[in-house]
């Protein structure tokens, strides 16, 4: 959700951690702050609004140190403005506190210490953390990592959290729960740097430990990291990974936005997801995670699919191609009503969490409530050690690589790909899918990557559909079968960036109620492939064509029927239905960015929005 990030070592703190908050400004940018040790003082600068406002404030402050934290904030407790954004500082001033997360019981907490004296300047549940920390300090007369650990043991909540302590200026103590971190180690442990990934350090090491939940970690010039288990102060052996992120990919490289990079990245990611694992020629599907498992998922009596936002639309898709491949009753449910519905689980059950960055913690509450009652969890993550990877028996990656727009795009198509490969694994195991129907599906599955270059390279043809859009309150998305959810998302991304009103719908659905909103010049997106219960709706079309509303439909190469009554056509390449929603996502993707670059809007940072949603 928030975004932290921290260097000590030799270097001068502010580039280091500026740079790094501007990289991890897609968790959140409600307001931004710094703190940089000169040697004396801990200089705390901040403000509403993004990581350019703060530099434009440091820049008149000009201090220099080698010790700094920095926080880019998506707003939980506390409106914002320059009072609420972080760092936070205690009463003594002495200590600096950055967090990602909340702090549940931050209320009964705050009343105890305001009855001992302490004063607060803010609404945040950060401030009351660092203060409760410095009075565990004082009560108990102990080193800073000694009262972080106590002091977390009195909180209920999420956190990623960095501290520094002025008295003790060669190191930080960091911690998690819930919300990730990561910890960069530099040369001879002469400097560390401290973020919620890696984006912020990967050009100045790639040795990293991520912190497992309910760790604390003491980093100090000059010598080991010190892990500790919060609950019982026990020693945790660090476990140093190697970075395999780039740098490259966590820039734009000419594109005008990352969403745009990250749309026209998707041949490759969809060609990085399946390599590998699909082997047409030898017509087999190589899953790990899936053949370490297969007895569980070959006798599961359903699969329940579980997922928030655009990865929840990926376990629509994954619910068709399952129950028409493998012939297993599958479920899709939103992981923020799954836990609080007491739903019915048994050891029977299969469940797919479905996350991008494998941090969001609806989803992860689900998990543990699924693991608790017996289930088998398996996790569809792209971030490599994120903690539904962690959480689950057994996965999957998708390798779309780093996604930095908020609006997810290629993580969906990597995502599907995923699901596609364990679905046809499955129909062959389990004797549902001929043989003759799995080879061709492999086949086709092989040349997705070029169909989708194919779409991409029509990009001009859809920005100028896009002007269509500009002054629209409202539009209408329709799909039916395998792209009834490709038209939810595509209303999605519509609404996440350009901040039009979007609905999407079952094309035969139309009729019970969204069709009172088709007047002259409605615009109706409608996705009409020539496979499935195509004459259905073309006829869906000659309703919304008799009411004058505007029609710009997704078609098959080569279509005359919906040609001859929509305003505006995009064309796909031939393929079969189930694996159709691969290729007509590309261009609403592509729409939705047009649209919203034209009307002004901040594509790659739209309003409210965080990328990693990791606090209920």
């Amino acid at each position: 959700m928030c975004g932290i990030t921290g260097y000590i070592g030799t270097r001068e703190a502010y580039p280091i951690v500026i740079k790094g908050l501007q990289r991890l400004e897609y968790r959140g940018y409600d307001s931004a702050g710094i703190m940089v040790f000169n040697g004396t003082e801990a200089k705390v600068t901040k403000t509403k609004g993004k990581v350019a406002d703060l530099e434009a404030l440091f820049v008149e402050n000009k201090t220099k140190g080698t010790i700094g934290i920095g926080h880019t904030r998506w707003a939980t407790h506390g409106v914002p403005n320059d009072t609420n954004s972080h760092p936070h500082v205690s009463n003594s001033g002495d200590l600096t506190l950055i967090h990602n997360g909340i702090i549940e019981n931050y209320d009964a907490i705050k009343k105890e210490l305001l009855a001992r004296g302490y004063t607060f300047q803010s609404d945040t549940d950060t401030e009351v953390l660092v203060n409760l920390i410095e009075e565990v300090q004082k009560k108990h007369a102990c080193k800073l990592g000694k009262a972080v650990q106590l002091a977390l043991n009195e909180v209920i909540g999420a956190y990623a959290i960095a501290v520094f302590d002025k008295k003790k200026p060669d190191e930080l103590v960091v911690a998690k729960l819930g919300s990730p971190l990561a910890i960069g180690i530099g040369e001879d442990n002469a400097e560390f740097f401290i973020a919620s990934d890696a984006s912020p350090f990967i050009e100045y090491t790639k040795n990293a430990i991520y912190l497992e939940d309910e760790e604390l970690a003491i980093v100090k010039i000059g010598r080991d990291i010190r892990i500790r288990k919060i609950h019982n102060d026990s020693k945790v052996s660090p476990n140093v990974q190697a970075l395999k992120m780039n740098l490259s990919q966590i820039e734009k490289e000419g594109f005008d936005h990352f969403m745009l990079k990250e749309i026209f990245e998707q041949p490759k990611a969809i060609l990085d997801t399946y390599r590998g694992r699909l082997l047409p020629n030898e017509g087999i599907v190589r899953l790990s995670g899936v053949e370490e498992y297969i007895e569980k998922f070959k006798n599961a009596d359903r699969i329940l699919i579980i997922a928030c936002g655009t990865s929840w639309h990926a376990g629509l898709v994954a619910e068709y191609l399952f129950e028409a491949v493998s012939r297993i009753p599958v479920e899709v449910e939103y992981a923020s009503e799954f836990r609080y519905r007491n739903p019915i689980i048994t050891e029977k059950d299969v469940v797919i969490a479905i996350s991008q960055s494998g941090e969001t913690a609806d989803s992860l509450a689900a998990i543990k409530m699924a693991k608790a009652q017996g289930a088998y969890v398996f996790g569809v993550c792209n971030v490599v050690g994120s903690s539904i990877a962690r959480a689950s028996h057994s996965g999957a990656y998708t390798h779309a690589g780093p996604e930095i727009g908020v609006a997810s795009t290629k993580a969906f198509t990597t995502q599907i790909t995923l699901l596609t490969l364990i679905a046809l694994k499955l129909g062959k195991e389990k004797g549902t899918l001929s043989n003759s129907d799995f080879h061709a599906y492999l086949q086709q599955m092989e040349l997705i990557p070029a169909k989708v270059e194919e779409i991409l390279a029509q990009d001009d043809n859809i920005k100028t559909i896009a002007s269509e859009f500009l002054t629209t309150p409202s539009c209408l998305f329709l799909g039916r079968g395998y792209n009834f959810p490709v038209a939810l998302e595509g209303a999605l991304k519509l609404k996440e960036i350009s901040y039009i009103h979007a609905e999407g719908y079952p094309a035969a659905e139309m009729k019970h109620g969204p069709i009172a909103l088709i007047e002259d010049g409605y615009p109706v997106i409608v996705i009409a492939i020539d496979k499935g219960h195509y004459e259905k709706v073309v006829s869906n079309i000659q309703e919304i064509k008799s009411r004058k509303g505007k029609i710009i439909a997704v078609v098959t190469k080569g279509d005359l029927a919906v040609k001859a009554l929509a305003d505006h056509v995009i064309e796909i390449p031939e393929v079969e239905e189930p694996l159709s929603p691969l290729l007509t996502t590309i261009p609403l993707q592509l729409l939705a960015y047009h649209v919203a670059v034209l009307r002004g809007c901040n594509v790659d940072q739209p309003r409210n929005l965080a990328k990693s949603v990791t606090v209920e």
